[in-house]
């Protein structure tokens, strides 16, 4: 979670994580602004860079090496990452609606989601054809495509759609790539048959006519004939059409056509061209809306320029420099559009041709100069400097002005009286705008006026309570709010509970009257998302101001007394089950130094959402003899209490124990959780310490989790159909991790099996 002194002026958020806004990430990251909070909101976690995707497709480029990893620069540049769609935008509001959460407010915005394939118009296209955007998908597909080749028998027929640059050096990379596997397995290449393409007369229309005549050649020699004026109106299973009657016959589909704009620019008032694309002046700037700006393929320029990276990457500092001016009322830099530049086109081997204007030249040492163009491009986003996270931005970088940021903050004096409550009427709106919800045990709740919360514990059953609290960990308050509130819970779900109410606990960054509101309408929508399921209202809370986003929740659950699940109870013999991955302390260290990679630290946002509610559902049908959640100790500390408690040991297979994606990586690093240090204490009650020691999973077992899974122990009969219940459920790594075993006085409470 990103801190600062200096209370939110102005949201800036930005749209996509293009080629332009991943240059307007690390400009503000080296340069910030006192009083700018900036989000991004991108579909995607990892953007790919798309002049080294051919090189992928190839072989030549892992994925990491291809991809711009969005969670660290973001951390870099101190923004909030929001993984979501954006669906509308809401200009009179200014709001951003993003599937899935709450809207977003903005006093300035900026457009770099890039744009679409036009398959729209082509039937059966979306569900035969592997279209080349969006990337994540078309690189799932590829996968696919390459197994589908490699266990066919025969001729494979290949039609890629699309005769520009695109299509061509998509057309080259995948036909080298796909031949080297079938001669790695030592089968025949010749069977594998391409063909291309093109609505037009031309290939490459945007270069010049001898560039065309020399990829008609590479093509030529490649052995993939050009299809001209063979514009595709229809995708089968097998079979392409085309708007001149022919049928072709094909095994897959490649298809790399026009882009086209997504609907919400036009739908939100946008000043738009007749094909969707944002219209912007010289200084990159809407021409309807002055606060919103906009970059790469998703703008018209005055002068029409061709879909490409190459204006993206220029863009970048010009939109980087308008954007930081907007903001403090400076002056405006023009954009001045490259009428020629140097394009570098891969020709599937190691191997690119040159093009400048009417020039061109091919060569092995221009592949070279392209993928060190490519690699030094890459390593300004992937390798960032060292980061100093509570530094000043006053000290970081340029600062806005006096008679800007500064002066519209007002940073008056907060007070710390009365808890530093935030205002009634913040806390009114955010009520208001709120789902109501109730309960009849429930008798006085948020919606009453009165001090406390009035609650009934029904006839026959006890009522069990928990509370947590701790500091933002993520920047969006939303999914904080959801995680804590699950966190939260699980304690009640450890007790084989029914949650019934929560209390809130929110202490909210200082800022703006509307930034506080949203942040803590934000904060709380994200608690009820995970409270509602679970049958619990929010019966009410304190608010107050701080230098950080903390929050926690008492939660309250009912049950009846002789159902209650306890930590003591393990039976010699019991099975011992964890039902979720462990590993979040380890990869949130690792993401506050901007070290994990953005796809980790999005599965462990997903795994801490992940609610245990249908997992205590499921084990209360089996005999469960302990039970509790693997939180703040660590898998070694909680298994410990239980072991204790029953006077039981318990013997770990530590190769079975689940680990979220990444985190025996940052582990092995080194970069590990601030609490482990406490939890290491623990390691006493271990009997085989030094050689559990030597294992390279060995420090994963003290890591603390939040909102970890549920350890049980439950007869070993039932173990296995309950793991597969659990499957089903959607806790695809829940699993038996060890056993408990009778101890003798003299023996230490856990042993490591290796």
């Amino acid at each position: 979670m990103q801190t600062s002194v200096n209370p939110v002026v102005k949201d800036l958020v930005l749209i996509g994580g293009g080629h332009a806004h991943v240059a307007v990430l690390r400009h503000f990251g080296m340069r910030p602004l006192d009083g700018l909070r900036i989000t991004l909101i991108s579909r995607d976690i990892h953007t790919p860079y798309s002049g080294m995707l051919p090189g992928y497709i190839a072989g030549h480029y892992d994925y990491d090496q291809c991809h711009i990893d969005l969670a660290p620069l973001c951390r870099f540049a101190r923004a909030r990452l929001y993984h979501n769609e954006v669906s509308a935008v809401d200009l009179a509001h200014h709001r951003v609606h993003a599937e899935g959460r709450p809207a977003i407010a903005f006093d300035f915005l900026s457009v770099n989601c890039g744009a679409r394939p036009n398959t729209l118009h082509v039937p059966g296209a979306e569900e035969f054809a592997l279209v080349a955007k969006p990337v994540d998908i078309f690189l799932q597909r590829w996968q696919k495509l390459q197994n589908d080749v490699i266990n066919s028998r025969g001729e494979f027929h290949i039609a890629v759609v699309g005769g520009g640059a695109g299509g061509v050096e998509l057309a080259l990379a995948a036909r080298y790539r796909l031949r080297k596997l079938l001669a790695k397995r030592g089968e025949d290449a010749a069977r594998l048959k391409f063909c291309l393409l093109t609505q037009g007369a031309k290939i490459l229309p945007a270069h010049h006519a001898s560039v065309q005549r020399r990829f008609i050649k590479i093509l030529a020699e490649r052995n993939i004939p050009i299809l001209f004026n063979h514009a595709v109106n229809a995708v089968g299973e097998d079979f392409v059409c085309t708007a001149n009657g022919r049928k072709i016959a094909t095994n897959a589909v490649i298809l790399v056509t026009h882009a086209e704009s997504p609907a919400w620019p036009r739908q939100s008032g946008l000043d738009v061209d007749a094909n969707g694309f944002i219209r912007v002046n010289k200084y990159l700037q809407s021409t309807s809306h002055a606060g919103v700006f906009a970059a790469g393929d998703i703008v018209s320029l005055p002068e029409p320029r061709a879909k490409s990276g190459v204006f993206a990457v220029r863009q970048s500092r010009v939109l980087s420099r308008n954007l930081a001016s907007a903001v403090t009322e400076k002056r405006l830099t023009v954009y001045r559009p490259q009428k020629h530049f140097l394009g570098l086109i891969s020709t599937g081997d190691k191997y690119a041709v040159a093009a400048r204007a009417n020039w061109c030249w091919q060569a092995g040492w221009l592949w070279r100069l392209k993928d060190w163009i490519d690699r030094r491009f890459m390593q300004k986003f992937n390798q960032l400097p060292d980061m100093q996270m509570d530094m000043p931005a006053s000290v970081a970088g340029r600062v806005a002005d006096e008679n800007t940021i500064r002066a519209l903050s007002a940073q008056a004096v907060r007070c710390g009286g009365c808890g530093a409550k935030v205002g009634s009427r913040v806390l009114a709106r955010v009520m208001q705008r709120l789902p109501a919800d109730g309960r009849q045990d429930v008798l006085m709740g948020r919606n009453s006026a009165d001090d406390c919360a009035v609650l009934v514990a029904p006839e026959n059953k006890v009522m069990v309570q928990s509370v947590d609290y701790f500091r933002a960990f993520i920047d969006d308050a939303y999914q904080f709010g959801a995680i804590a509130a699950n966190h939260a819970l699980g304690d009640i779900y450890a007790m084989g509970a029914q949650p019934q109410s929560a209390l809130a606990i929110a202490a909210l960054p200082y800022g703006r009257e509307k930034v506080v509101e949203e942040t803590l309408y934000e904060l709380l929508a994200g608690a009820l998302h995970t409270l509602q399921p679970s049958g619990a209202v929010l019966a009410g809370g304190h608010s107050a101001e701080g230098a950080e986003l903390a929050f926690g929740l008492i939660v309250n659950g009912l049950i009846e007394p002789g159902k209650v699940w306890r930590k003591q109870g393990l039976r010699p013999g019991d099975a011992l089950l964890l039902t979720k991955p462990i590993g979040t302390g380890t990869l949130f260290a690792a993401d506050m130094r901007a070290k994990a990679k953005g796809r980790w630290v999005h599965g462990a946002i997903a795994g801490m959402r992940h609610s245990s509610q249908a997992a205590a559902q499921c084990l209360q049908k089996y005999s469960v003899h302990a039970c509790t959640d693997v939180t703040g100790f660590g898998l070694i500390g909680h298994l410990l209490e239980m072991t204790r408690a029953s006077q039981v040991r318990a013997e770990i297979d530590i190769a079975a124990v689940p680990l979220l994606a990444g985190a025996a990586q940052t582990a092995a690093l080194g970069l590990l959780s601030s609490l482990q240090p406490q939890n290491l204490r623990l390691r006493g009650g271990i009997e085989n310490i030094q050689q559990a020691a030597a294992h390279p999973h060995y420090a994963l077992l003290f890591d603390p989790q939040t909102a970890g899974g549920l350890l049980a122990g439950l007869a070993p009969r039932e173990a296995r159909q309950c793991i597969d219940e659990l499957h089903a459920l959607g806790y695809k790594d829940a699993c038996i991790i060890g056993r408990a075993t009778a101890r003798t006085p003299a023996q230490a409470p856990i042993k490591i099996l290796l």
